[in-house]
C-alpha cells in the first residue's frame, strides 16, 4: 500500500546545522556593527552539533605539526626560515604547494597575533582567540579571549560565550553573550535568545532574537520564525521568509510548508525549490511530490519529480527513495522500483518495506513477502500487520490472517478492522463482527460503511442500512450506491433511481452500468447511452449485459459481432447465451457446433434450448431422446415452454402406445 513514512523528529539545531552562531572576528563586527560572520561550509562539520549555538570545529593543523612537516616560517623576530626548511616548489604538486604556502602564511600571522597580544593589543587578544577557537584550541583561546573581553571588545565577548558553551559553562557563557549583546553584536543577540528558549524564557528569548533579526542576522530570523510558529503566531511567515531571502534553507523549507498548508503551492514550490537547489532532502521530496500530483495534467513533469526524489533519497532522505520507486514502477521498471524501495526499507521506511512485500507477494514469493511485511511492521507501519494477514489467509493459514488482522485492527487500522469483521462474521459471529464494521466505517473505511449497510439489511433494518449505504455511496463505493439504486426503482422514484445506477456505474460496479442501461433501454429516450453504458458492464464481463449485446447486434445484422459477444457469455458460464449462440449458429449452417450449445444451455437448465433438442431428436427419427429433452423442458419452464413441451411429450407418449 503506497504510504509516506514517517521520520522522526528533529530539533531545529539538529536539522540545520548552520543555524549554529559563529565566532565572530573584530574585524567584521567593528567595521559593520551588527554584521554576520562569514557563511560556514557543510565540510567543516567534525564534531555533532551542540544544541544550537557555538561554533563549529574545524581541522586542528597546530603550529607545531606544520613547522615539524615543512620547516618553521620564520623566527621570533620575522627572520629568514631556518637551514633546510626552505620548500622547493619544483618539487611539490601545485596544490600541495599552495597548501603549504596558506600554511605558512597562517602560521605567520598568528605569530604577529600572539606577539601583539601578548604585549596588552585587545583586538589581537581578540584575533587570536577567535582563531585558537575555530581550530578547537579551547584552552589557549581562552584567557586570551577574556583578557580582550574585558577590555571591552565586543566580538570577544561574544566568542568567549561560544567557548563558555561548549565547554558546557552556560550561565557564564550567557553572561559574556548578553554582554556583547548589549553592545550590539547580532550574533550573540541570536546565541542568547537560543540559550533562554531552551530555559524556557520565551519573552526575553523572542526579544533577543528579534533584536538579531533586526540588524540583518538571518539565523535570528529563523530562530525567531521557529519560536513564533510553536506560539502559532502569524508573524512566524513573515521572519522566515526574512531568513529565506537571506538563503537560509531549512527557512526556505519551512515558509514553503506554511504556503502549502494555506493553499498557495504555487508560491510553496518555488521556496521548495530554493531550498532543495541547496541540498534540502525534504524539501527536495515535497518539490517531487508537489510536480508529481501536476503530473496528472502534464506528463512531462514526471522525469522532473523523479530528479527531485532522486536528489532527495541521495542526500539520506528514505521516503523519497520509496516516491521514487513507485515512479519507477509505475513506467513499468520493477527492478529499479525493488532497489529503491529496498534501500528506502533498510533506512527504516515501513511504506517501502510494504511495497517490496507485495511485490514478491505478487510473483508468489510468500517468504520474502512475509520478511519485508516484518520489517514494515517493525518500522511501526501498521499495514505491515494487515498485510500479513492478507498474506495468510491467501495461503490458507486462516487463524494466523485472523491474528494479524486484530493486531492491525486494534492498532486503528481500519482496513484491518473491517477485515477482522467479515472474518467474524463468516464464522458466524455477528455480535462479535458488528463492533468491528462500526469502528472500521467510522474511522473512515467505505468497505466497513457497505458491510455495515449489509449487516442491517439482513436483520430487516432498513433505515439504518440505507444510513450506511448512503454514506459509502458518498465516498464512491459503487455496491453501495447500487443499492440505494434498487430501492429508488422499487418504489418508482426512477429519476432518483437513474441518479444513483449512475453512481453506481462510475463507482465500478458492473450490475449498476448494467441496469442503468436496462431502464434508460426501457425508457426509449437514450438508446446511444443505453448503449454505452451495456458495453461498460460487458467489457467488466457481466454476462446478461454481453448476452444484450449480442442482441442488439443482430438485431442491426451484425452477425459476428453478436457471436462474439454469445461467445463471452456462453464460455462464462451464461446458458442464455450458450442458446443463442446456438441459434446463430444453426442460421449459419453450423448444426453440429450449435447441437453443442443447446445441450450446454439444457444441461444448464435453459427449457427452450431442451424443447429445441426435443424438436432436433424428432427430426432426426428418434422418439426416446425427443421424450427426455421435453421432460427436461417440463421441468426447466418457463411457463410456456413447458407448455409446449408437455403437448410434444403427450403426441409422442400416443405415438409410441399406438
Amino acid at each position: 500500500m503506497r504510504l509516506i513514512g514517517k521520520s522522526g523528529a528533529k530539533s531545529a539545531a539538529a536539522v540545520e546545522a548552520d543555524t549554529d552562531a559563529w565566532a565572530e572576528s573584530p574585524e567584521s563586527t567593528a567595521a559593520h556593527p551588527g554584521a554576520l560572520p562569514a557563511q560556514r561550509t557543510s565540510g567543516l562539520s567534525e564534531r555533532p552539533p551542540t544544541a544550537g549555538y557555538g561554533p563549529d570545529s574545524l581541522v586542528h593543523v597546530s603550529t607545531r605539526q606544520f613547522a615539524a612537516a615543512v620547516g618553521a616560517y620564520g623566527g621570533p623576530s620575522g627572520g629568514e626560515p631556518a637551514a633546510g626548511a626552505a620548500l622547493d616548489p619544483a618539487g611539490l604538486d601545485p596544490t600541495s604547494f599552495e597548501t603549504a604556502l596558506a600554511a605558512r602564511e597562517s602560521a605567520a600571522l598568528e605569530a604577529r597575533h600572539r606577539q601583539a597580544a601578548d604585549g596588552g593589543d585587545p583586538d589581537a587578544a581578540c584575533r587570536l582567540g577567535t582563531l585558537l577557537l575555530r581550530r578547537g584550541e579551547l584552552e589557549d583561546a581562552e584567557p586570551y579571549l577574556r583578557a580582550a573581553a574585558a577590555a571591552g571588545v565586543r566580538a570577544a565577548a561574544n566568542n568567549l560565550g561560544v567557548l563558555l558553551h561548549q565547554q558546557g559553562h552556560r550561565a557564564e557563557a550567557g553572561q559574556w553573550w548578553r554582554q556583547a549583546a548589549v553592545a550590539g553584536s547580532a550574533p550573540a543577540a541570536h546565541a542568547l535568545g537560543l540559550q533562554l528558549r531552551d530555559q524556557g524564557e520565551e519573552e526575553a528569548a523572542e526579544y533577543w532574537l528579534h533584536y538579531a533579526a533586526d540588524h540583518g542576522h538571518p539565523l535570528g530570523a529563523y530562530a525567531l520564525g521557529d519560536l513564533m510558529e510553536h506560539r502559532r503566531d502569524v508573524r512566524a511567515e513573515r521572519w522566515f521568509k526574512v531568513s529565506a531571502d537571506a538563503g537560509h534553507r531549512e527557512a526556505s523549507y519551512r515558509l514553503a510548508r506554511m504556503r502549502e498548508a494555506a493553499g498557495d503551492k504555487e508560491t510553496a514550490e518555488t521556496w521548495y525549490r530554493t531550498a532543495a537547489a541547496r541540498s534540502h532532502a525534504r524539501a527536495a521530496l515535497r518539490l517531487g511530490v508537489l510536480l508529481e500530483e501536476r503530473s496528472r495534467t502534464d506528463q512531462s513533469l514526471l522525469e522532473e519529480a523523479a530528479r527531485w526524489y532522486r536528489q532527495a533519497a541521495q542526500n539520506g532522505e528514505p521516503r523519497a527513495a520509496c516516491a521514487l520507486g513507485f515512479l519507477l514502477r509505475d513506467s513499468g521498471d520493477l527492478a529499479a522500483a525493488a532497489e529503491w524501495w529496498q534501500e528506502a526499507a533498510e533506512a527504516g521506511d515501513g511504506n517501502a518495506a510494504n511495497a517490496l512485500g507485495a511485490l514478491h507477494a505478487s510473483r508468489g514469493e510468500a517468504a520474502a513477502a512475509e520478511r519485508w511485511y516484518r520489517a514494515a511492521l517493525d518500522a511501526g507501519d501498521q499495514n505491515g500487520a494487515f498485510n500479513l494477514g492478507l498474506l495468510c489467509a491467501g495461503t490458507g493459514r486462516e487463524q494466523q490472517a485472523e491474528q494479524w488482522y486484530r493486531r492491525a485492527a486494534y492498532a486503528g487500522h481500519r482496513e484491518a478492522c473491517n477485515a477482522l469483521a467479515v472474518v467474524l462474521l463468516q464464522r458466524g459471529d455477528e455480535s462479535g463482527a458488528q463492533p468491528w464494521f462500526s469502528k472500521a466505517a467510522e474511522a473512515g473505511s467505505v468497505d466497513g460503511a457497505f458491510n455495515l449497510g449489509v449487516l442491517h439489511a439482513g436483520r430487516g433494518e432498513q433505515r439504518q442500512a440505507q444510513e450506511w449505504y448512503a454514506r459509502a455511496a458518498a465516498e464512491g463505493h459503487g455496491e453501495a450506491a447500487l443499492q440505494l439504486a434498487v430501492v429508488q426503482e422499487q418504489r418508482g422514484n426512477l429519476a432518483g433511481a437513474l441518479e444513483r445506477y449512475r453512481q453506481a456505474a462510475a463507482g465500478g460496479s458492473a450490475e449498476g452500468a448494467f441496469r442503468l442501461a436496462s431502464l434508460l433501454d426501457r425508457r426509449g429516450d437514450a438508446d446511444a447511452e443505453a448503449e454505452h453504458w451495456y458495453a461498460v458492464a460487458a467489457d467488466a464481463g457481466h454476462r446478461r449485459a454481453q448476452v444484450r449485446m449480442g442482441v442488439r447486434a443482430a438485431e442491426r445484422g451484425a452477425l459476428e459481432i453478436a457471436e462474439s459477444w454469445y461467445r463471452r457469455a456462453a464460455e462464462a458460464g451464461s446458458r442464455s447465451a450458450a442458446f443463442n449462440l446456438g441459434l446463430l449458429l444453426a442460421r449459419q449452417d453450423s448444426e453440429a457446433e450449435a447441437m453443442l450449445w443447446y445441450t450446454r444451455a439444457a444441461d444448464a437448465g435453459h427449457g427452450r434450448a431442451a424443447l429445441r433438442l426435443a424438436l432436433l431428436a424428432l427430426r432426426r427419427g428418434e422418439p426416446m431422446q425427443a421424450e427426455n429433452w421435453c421432460r427436461r423442458a417440463i421441468d426447466s419452464g418457463p411457463a410456456e415452454v413447458a407448455e409446449r413441451a408437455g403437448r410434444l411429450l403427450g403426441a409422442l407418449s400416443a405415438e409410441l402406445s399406438a
